[in-house]
């Protein structure tokens, strides 16, 4: 039973299915290769170039929403109660821009290293955050937070972007 108002979660599930990611990616890699032809054609080149720079988005991504919560005086920790609704900095477009530094992150890597199994680990991890995490935490910021995250909730998407057509900002 999820105590919403107390805390979204009892387990930190994020950081440990995106480590989990990472470790089975390196283990599947050698057993079973997943990777792009890097004969010097000039796309793997492209593709690797390509991830690092994603790997530099997703890593901005991180800092920044950290940053900006330890400004809120915000909680971090995924399976603590929340302390502030952060609006500000990448939650001005993503409301999980953590979680979406670390998805981009993966991504970026499995291109930079020529791992692909890191984005698809990515991804279900990706998946699994969504289900075991994000979902339980917005039950929990809607039991604390009440209309200020509903507003939230309709200006900015879950991943990223924000509403076409919802003001920047809505008067109390």
């Amino acid at each position: 039973m999820i105590e919403t108002a107390d805390r979204p979660n009892s387990f930190p599930w994020p950081p440990v299915l995106y480590g989990v990611a990472i470790l089975c990616a390196i283990a599947l890699q050698p057993v079973v290769p997943l990777s792009f032809p890097m004969d010097g054609s000039g796309l793997g080149e492209a593709l690797r170039f390509a991830g690092w720079g994603l790997l530099l988005v997703g890593t901005g991504f991180d800092i920044s929403a950290m940053l900006t919560m330890a400004k809120a005086r915000a909680n971090i920790l995924p399976h603590r109660a929340a302390t502030a609704l952060v609006q500000s900095g990448p939650f001005a477009v993503s409301r999980n821009p953590i979680y979406l530094g670390n998805t981009t992150m993966m991504v970026g890597a499995g291109l930079a290293f020529g791992n692909l199994w890191l984005i698809v680990t990515g991804l279900v991890a990706a998946r699994l955050v969504l289900k075991l995490a994000i979902e339980r935490e917005e039950r929990h910021l809607e039991a604390l937070f009440g209309p200020a995250w509903l507003a939230y909730r309709r200006r900015v998407r879950r991943w990223i972007g924000r509403r076409r057509g919802v003001p920047a900002l809505i008067s109390p």
